[in-house]
């Protein structure tokens, strides 16, 4: 049996080799990036939840009942004198001892306590609620957070991938450059020079594709790293760079969208209710507050001769002079409050701006996409006319190399130009708080 074992555990290694690479779309590494295993922020925000309705439960205690029980045999001994009694003995030749003991006293008892009327801890309990609801919307804004970057890493990675097809493409026409001057060369109408400097076009694209390689294999790094994923993990694209174009909604509808659809803001305005609530609480702290109490036990010499005892009533407690401390509370607590208003107009202020700049950048990036198409259908072209002159003999090699170039160059445009594009409806999407519905 122990050698199975073994030679089980030794295949693992050649099992994990022979793992083939994860097929990845952009809804599925959001999923993954958003489930609870996946990115550390997420995590976090879950854990807040956590923190925040242990925190609740803690405020809600105060206005349960509290019971507790006692169980306690004691031993004692006592100096009569230690406590002012000096007695005289009423009988002559009789000594009061001023040392009694020793002697047992054995109590077992129940005591309960309840607050009937404390206003400011009701005020506690519902900023506590508001805690929680503000801890839920922050999970909520951490999966828009993390969704969109997770997108944005893929739309970065599927870049990078189609800069490496572009490399391999120019790798290809210079390598078809090269031998089309050669071949001109051994006909007798090419020179020397043409052929040199096609291979050196081939080498700087060659230089090109490893540089685009590397640049694959960081985006695909940075992408485990957005999902929370082992990063030794090979990955696949499915997906591909493409140009979808999509109706924009004018300033006043995404705005609005924004305002009604934004986690964060939801979690900043609960913030700013939390801290309302818990001012309120401070300055109630003024008011007199109400709670019942009672204990019931047997106390005796030992548990054979214990005599049931009870007690139970109510008590008032007046705030009248606690050093000035309820006063600085109370203004720390209202500075609190001022500023989480503060913070709520200038959220709302700066979801503005990112809505602004958010469609401005999709205009500005749909014209992109346009120019860039255009520029790449001309380039080549021009591209192919060059090599037909180039054939004929009526042009030089020159010629050809300069419109390879230019083609290398709108490919590199285009490829800019759409990432930017898909780029720039994320962010468009984070501004108005719909990242995860555009991505499903």
């Amino acid at each position: 049996m122990k050698p199975l074992v073994l030679a089980a555990l030794a295949a693992l290694p050649c099992l994990a080799q022979t793992r083939g690479p994860l097929e990845l779309s952009l809804q599925r590494a959001v999923e993954l990036a958003t489930s609870p295993e996946g990115n550390a922020r997420i995590q976090i925000a879950m854990e807040g939840v956590k923190q925040a309705q242990a925190r609740s439960a803690e405020a809600r205690g105060a206005l349960l009942p509290n019971v507790d029980a006692s169980v306690s045999e004691q031993s004692m001994t006592r100096n009569l004198q230690a406590f002012g009694l000096r007695l005289n003995s009423p009988l002559p030749g009789f000594q009061i001892p001023e040392f009694v003991g020793p002697f047992k006293v054995f109590d077992v008892r129940g005591t309960a306590s309840q607050s009937v009327f404390d206003f400011s801890a009701i005020r506690r309990f519902q900023a506590s609620r508001a805690g929680v609801d503000s801890a839920k919307a922050e999970r909520e804004a951490a999966d828009d957070a993390v969704a969109s970057l997770t997108a944005k890493a893929y739309v970065t990675a599927l870049r990078t991938q189609a800069e490496v097809d572009a490399a391999e493409a120019n790798v290809e026409l210079a390598q078809a450059v090269l031998r089309q001057a050669e071949r001109q060369k051994t006909a007798g109408t090419g020179t020397g020079i043409e052929v040199t400097r096609a291979r050196v076009q081939l080498s700087n694209e060659q230089q090109r594709r490893l540089v685009a390689q590397n640049d694959r294999r960081r985006a695909h790094l940075e992408l485990l790293r957005a999902m929370g994923m082992r990063l030794d993990t090979t990955l696949t694209l499915t997906d591909r760079l493409a140009y979808t174009p999509v109706d924009r909604a004018t300033i006043e509808q995404a705005q609005k969208l924004a305002l009604d659809t934004r986690h964060d803001l939801a979690a900043q305005q609960e913030r700013a209710e939390n801290a309302r609530l818990a001012a309120s609480a401070t300055k109630l702290e003024r008011l007199p507050s109400v709670a019942g109490f009672a204990d019931y036990g047997s106390i005796g010499s030992s548990i054979n001769h214990a005599i049931p005892t009870r007690t139970f009533g109510v008590a008032v407690k007046l705030p009248i002079f606690d050093g000035g401390r309820r006063d600085a509370r109370r203004a720390e607590s209202q500075s609190q409050l001022r500023t989480e208003k503060v913070r709520t107009a200038d959220l709302r202020e700066q979801i503005e701006l990112e809505v602004r700049l958010a469609l401005d950048a999709v205009e500005s990036a749909e014209e992109q996409v346009k120019v860039a198409e255009g520029g790449l259908e001309l380039a080549e072209n021009e591209l192919a006319q060059a090599q037909r002159r180039y054939e004929a003999g009526v042009a030089s090699g020159l010629e050809v190399t300069d419109a390879q170039t230019r083609v290398a160059r709108a490919r590199d445009n285009r490829i800019a130009a759409v990432s930017g594009y898909n780029l720039a409806r994320l962010e468009l999407g984070q501004a108005t708080g719909t990242i995860r519905q555009m991505l499903q």
